[in-house]
């Protein structure tokens, strides 16, 4: 876990303790500098702060060291993590899913617990009130997106990046599809897409995501062999399924993080698709130069050769894909986060229509 937070937020309002801790309870034990150092050591007690970070599906607390996440008692379509047992069964792949690319950042999953006076503690002798995946801290400056914002990505770093991803992509196991089923799920991607693109609330024109969507889905239509080929190719695979550009350590190794651990189906996509939303995210900060050049680099390591319009239209697709996330997000967001939420929708709209129009040629 990076370093520095997406959002900084202040603990819940104090609360009585009581036998049975609320969530508001649990969340401002954590964050305190005391929940953590009886599990860590001594050292931790002289830490002026635990950092909390809010998303949309997870608490983080990041102390000195380390980091901490505790997901929320939510449901959606796509995951489910309404019950205690659900989170502690997430948590735990979780830390499966991510040991391929990070083996020595996450580290373990651990109980927060209550004893029976309501007293709280990480890793305690209670019984759990919720569970926790604990990982080492990560420094921020070297996330693949700061140094590329700063100018502080190298050839070499590209190239390190490329070789940890050939390995891993190497090493998995095509997943069994047929063409019908992969091209059904691309088709209802796009749709979805459309659908929550043109709900009015989120203020975008339609001009801005019909005609990107029409063309990928007439890419699925048109190029059934090119989907085929890599059906027959084995490369379909379950990997990583949120390769970003600030889930990407630049330390030695590089290390990946935050593998979409929630929803297999998500993770299930083609090698190329998923280095093309990297190369599309790297195009969003400004350098798509090195996404290509990771996608290229990887891509050779494997043997791997992608047409450029697979590449164009997977690029597309993704930003789509982004788009729609952002648009989502507006939902929920507070007021000052809503035009911050529809800029990144427009961004991702606009990209998505550069790749269409390009015809899958790389983006300068």
């Amino acid at each position: 876990m990076a370093s520095q937070p997406l959002r900084r937020v202040p603990p819940p309002a104090l609360a009585p303790i009581a036998a049975a801790p609320g969530a508001d309870e649990r969340l401002r034990f954590l964050c305190t500098p005391a929940a953590h150092a009886s599990h860590l050591g001594s050292h931790l007690g002289r830490q002026a702060e635990v950092q909390a970070i809010q998303t949309h599906m997870s608490w983080v607390f990041l102390t000195d060291r380390h980091a901490y996440k505790l997901k929320k008692p939510v449901r959606h379509a796509f995951l489910d993590f309404s019950t205690l047992a659900a989170r502690k069964a997430h948590c735990e792949e979780e830390l499966r899913l991510n040991r391929r690319l990070a083996p020595a950042v996450y580290l373990d999953v651990v109980a927060l617990t209550a004893d029976a006076a309501g007293r709280l503690a990480v890793a305690g002798d209670g019984e759990p009130v919720e569970w926790l995946v604990k990982m080492h801290r990560l420094p921020r400056e070297r996330m693949l997106d700061v140094a590329l914002a700063r100018g502080a990505a190298r050839d070499g770093d590209v190239a390190a990046v490329a070789e940890v991803l050939a390995r891993f992509y190497r090493g998995l196991a095509p997943v069994a599809l047929s063409l019908a089923e992969y091209r059904d799920r691309l088709v209802r991607d796009i749709e979805a897409c459309r659908t929550e693109l043109g709900d009015r609330a989120h203020g975008l024109p339609g001009d801005s995501f019909a005609q990107t969507a029409d063309a990928l889905l007439a890419f699925v239509a048109r190029e059934a062999d090119v989907l085929a080929a890599r059906l027959a190719a084995g490369r379909i695979v379950e990997g990583h399924g949120d390769l970003r550009p600030e889930h990407v350590c630049l330390v030695e190794p590089p290390v990946v993080i935050d593998c979409l651990e929630f929803n297999r189906e998500f993770r299930v996509l083609d090698v190329a698709d998923e280095l093309a939303y990297l190369a599309m995210e790297c195009a969003r900060l400004g350098a798509a130069g090195a996404g290509e050049a990771i996608f290229a680099a990887c891509s050779a390591r494997m043997g791997d050769h992608v047409p450029p319009r697979l590449f164009g239209f997977y690029c597309g697709y993704r930003a789509l894909v982004r788009a729609k996330i952002a648009a989502w997000h507006t939902r929920d967001a507070t007021p000052q986060e809503i035009e911050k939420w529809r800029a990144r929708a427009r961004q991702y709209l606009a990209l998505a229509a550069g790749y269409v129009e390009a015809g899958g040629a790389p983006r300068t």
